[in-house]
């Protein structure tokens, strides 16, 4: 049986949490297929649908987007590279009222990954959520709260956590194989090519613009900003070191185990072109302190540049380079247990999927704590970025003591009925 979505937005907090805890005593057998439902479909969230739907205990039951086209040609797909017959959904309230549903991949853009984090969960669905986890710090720290007040698996589509070689640099790492670290870098290179904008435009017809931008003020129909571009505009999406910088942000965060700096600087600007319409910067530089003094820094550059490690870390009795080490001397040193590569997206789903019928939040390898880790180390560049200044944070507080012009970044304006709860 199916709750509408009326019913489903219309519940209290207290039944849409007894809703959840009952779906997460579900019992699952040895032939039992998990109902999985993807969101967001054109491209990251088709992965997802690839990876999860060549197990045999899952069944791809549903996909949601906000495209007509994109979702009728994936149901296609479907169809025929995974031999299911998926429902359809365009509007995601609609998806999550139907309780046939046990889980949901989202990959939608940044300014819906929360709200949608959110409303799986109250739905009494786990979740499997890209990155970066929120598109603001504010609402990245109410998500992990209903994680918690849920009780549901939440899975931070960092996907190297569930890669056996990186997993192998971490537990190198842990024995001091470069004495103790005191500089991490995440290096983010790859050209993107400037846009500008076209007179007025109405949006196609398979497109739902104003169910789109969801909880984004609304602006005039673009196609620069679907379906991709939208990462280069405030509203929607947090720059390139929101795009790529949260995979190496959560792999600095796995390895040096800092959580978030007390102090922020970051410069940058669009370069290199006459003409651009993108708001975000195409380069930028990050550096962050952390209480121990320990240093942090993003390089971000989006015009022609150099291929470069992802990570780097510097400590006292060495360096690494990815996930290889090297000596003082510069000498690598050599790993006798080295493992082979996997494919992560299909690993890391894996693990998501085995946490779901285990009925185990902790047994996620990429948490929503950690998530919120990741993306709050973009996202606090980013607003020093905006201020063109230092900015000074309490971790503890997740506030910017007595500094209103910062702590108004932490969160953002909601559409009437698209509201992030407030639950932390």
């Amino acid at each position: 049986m199916e709750m509408s979505r009326k019913t489903f937005l219309s519940l209290g907090s207290g039944a849409v949490l007894a809703a959840g805890l009952m779906t997460r005593g579900r019992v699952w057998g040895a032939n039992d297929r998990l109902r999985l439902a993807c969101v967001g479909v054109r491209g990251r969230g088709w992965a997802h649908a690839r990876a999860a739907g060549a197990r045999d205990d899952v069944e791809i039951a549903a996909l949601c987007d906000v495209d007509a086209e994109v979702l009728e040609n994936r149901a296609a797909e479907a169809k025929q590279a995974l031999g299911a017959t998926p429902k359809t959904y365009r509007d995601i309230r609609d998806l999550f009222a139907d309780d046939s549903i046990d889980a949901v991949t989202v990959a939608t853009p940044n300014h819906w990954h929360v709200l949608c984090g959110v409303w799986a969960m109250q739905a009494g669905k786990d979740v499997y959520l890209e990155k970066p986890i929120s598109h603001t710090i504010w609402e990245g720290r109410q998500l992990v709260a209903a994680a918690k007040q849920y009780g549901r698996v939440l899975q931070h589509g960092a996907q190297r956590r569930s890669d056996p070689l990186w997993q192998r640099a971490v537990e190198r790492l842990r024995t001091g194989i470069i004495g103790e670290i005191y500089w991490a870098k995440c290096v983010i290179h790859g050209v993107r090519e400037p846009f500008w904008f076209p007179q007025e435009e109405t949006p196609p017809p398979s497109l739902d613009w104003a169910l789109w931008q969801g909880p984004a003020p609304e602006r005039p129909f673009s196609r620069n900003y679907v379906h991709y571009n939208w990462h280069w505009f405030w509203p929607y999406g947090n720059g390139e070191i929101g795009n790529n910088g949260p995979h190496w942000a959560d792999l600095v965060n796995w390895m040096i185990d800092k959580g978030l700096p007390i102090e922020t600087h970051s410069t940058g600007g669009i370069f290199g072109y006459d003409r651009d319409a993108r708001e975000t910067p195409n380069t930028q530089l990050v550096n962050h302190r952390f209480a121990d003094g320990t240093l942090m820094q993003f390089e971000v550059v989006n015009r022609f540049c150099p291929s470069s490690p992802a990570v780097i870390l510097y400590g006292t009795a060495g360096y690494m380079e990815d996930n290889r080490f090297y000596d003082k001397d510069r000498k690598e040193i050599p790993d006798d247990s080295e493992p082979g590569n996997v494919d992560t997206t299909r690993a890391h789903m894996d693990n998501f999927i085995e946490a779901v019928k285990a009925g185990n939040p902790g047994a996620a390898n990429a948490t929503a704590e950690q998530g919120h880790i990741a993306a709050g180390l973009c996202h606090l560049g980013n607003i020093a970025y905006r201020l063109n200044r230092s900015v000074h944070f309490d971790p503890k507080r997740e506030t910017f003591p007595g500094d209103d012009e910062a702590n108004a970044l932490l969160t953002r304006e909601y559409r009437p009925g698209f509201e992030v709860p407030k639950l932390a």
